[in-house]
């Protein structure tokens, strides 16, 4: 199997790192010529997919598997920069859908919670209907469109609150802030999923030897608050002590509003057999990883 994986922030590193070793799932499921797919990986400025010209080199290329890691991340730069993150975000899935199209690859895309309105007291599963309202969000979601409607076998895979090693993320930033500051402020009434990226990349390499294309939420299990993340973050680095203080959203102005209570389920993915353990658990392997890089 040949994998093309473009992108190589937090999830791309850990699919990169996924790919490269000879993955014990798929030294169970496939012949042993197979249990190591060759990779190819793109990345930005030569491969950039806001371009139309990436749909001929991902053609020209051929590989089985096309992984989608690259997006416009930043949720908030997004409200002044609508163009940008359309052009990463909804033209660049469009174009790439068209290049898979032309050489029979699958396509598998990564998008986020943050295509649901997050109401409060909803839990989202799969197929439930999408109502993006950010510039990012509604970015993110044309891009999930544009996949479904221009090819034919994709997965779309939605991730929560990503976090993992050698990444600026949440986990990263409370850790710097409670250093810096000694005592935090954390919003109480926004609610979500701690995704950690090697968990939600072996749990795509899962997904894509299934062979069962679809719509998937892979996000660690459990849900929480932003101020239940910090607080575990804390705990979990030796900073239990740090003071934190619950706020609401409304004191924390943000240029874009995230979704205050977008949680997924994983219903489609868990009923194939593939789950990832707590959040908790998670959070705690994280800051050991993170901490032991530090010494």
């Amino acid at each position: 199997m040949h994998v093309l994986l473009i992108g190589e922030g937090q999830l791309g590193s850990a699919l990169r790192a996924v790919f490269e070793k000879s993955s014990p799932f798929f030294e169970r499921t496939a012949a042993p010529e197979a249990a190591r797919p060759r990779l190819t990986v793109w990345r930005r400025p030569e491969f950039d997919i806001a371009h139309p010209e990436i749909a001929e080199r991902v053609a020209a290329l051929a590989p089985d598997v096309v992984i989608n890691a690259a997006a416009w991340t930043n949720v908030d730069a997004a409200e002044s920069n609508p163009d940008a993150a359309y052009a990463v975000n909804a033209l660049g899935p469009k174009y790439l859908a068209e290049g898979c199209e032309q050489c029979s690859a699958v396509l598998v895309h990564i998008s986020t919670n943050e295509v649901f309105p997050g109401q409060p007291g909803r839990f989202y599963r799969e197929y439930d209907p999408c109502e993006a309202r950010s510039v990012y969000a509604r970015s993110k979601l044309a891009g999930e469109r544009a996949v479904m409607a221009l090819c034919r076998r994709f997965y779309i895979v939605r991730v929560a609150w990503l976090f993992g090693p050698g990444g600026v993320n949440f986990p990263s930033k409370i850790i710097g802030a409670a250093d810096q500051r000694g005592a935090l402020r954390v919003v109480a009434d926004e609610f979500g999923n701690p995704t950690y990226a090697p968990d939600a990349a072996d749990a795509i390499a899962r997904l894509i030897a299934t062979d069962r294309c679809g719509v998937y939420h892979l996000i660690n299990e459990g849900w929480c608050s932003r101020y239940e993340f910090a607080c575990h973050v804390l705990a979990s680095s030796g900073r239990g002590h740090i003071p934190v203080t619950p706020i609401s959203h409304k004191e924390w102005q943000r240029p874009a509003q995230p979704p205050l209570h977008a949680v997924l389920v994983n219903q489609a993915a868990a009923a194939l057999g593939i789950r990832l353990r707590p959040w908790q658990e998670a959070v705690e392997v994280y800051c050991r990883h993170a901490f032991m890089l530090a010494e």
